[in-house]
């Protein structure tokens, strides 16, 4: 079966930490460029961050340096480390796949989301 499944969302204090997983099936994950999007209520959706199959990554400017993508291809999974979480990081995060489109948002495969709520 194809699909994306997220993990490691959660409730953490300003300030906070949190890793995000997302774990893939049904496709050979070394040849799809994957990346990490994010909705806020009331808000579009936008891109995280994002790695290509070549390990090259791409991140949102807003972020300032406190998160970073990996993927581990041995484990068809790609991670999200989030650090330094502030109030308006609260969305539902979102994993993508794509041998295209990733930055675009038009990856072929999505996760269902996972919560991340950072509030003192």
């Amino acid at each position: 079966q194809v699909q994306l499944v997220e993990s490691g969302g959660g409730s953490v204090q300003p300030g906070g930490s949190l890793r995000l997983s997302c774990a893939a099936s049904g496709i050979i994950f070394s040849r799809y460029d994957m990346g990490w999007y994010r909705q806020a209520p009331g808000m579009e959706r936008e891109l995280v961050a994002a790695i290509t199959r070549g390990s090259f990554t791409t991140y949102a400017t807003s972020l300032k340096g406190r998160f970073s993508i990996f993927r581990d291809n041995a484990k068809n999974s790609v991670y999200l480390q989030m650090n330094s979480l502030e109030p308006e990081d609260t969305a539902v995060y979102y994993c993508t796949a794509g041998v295209r489109g990733v930055l675009s948002g038009r990856g072929e495969l999505w996760g269902q989301g996972t919560q991340v709520t950072v509030s003192s």
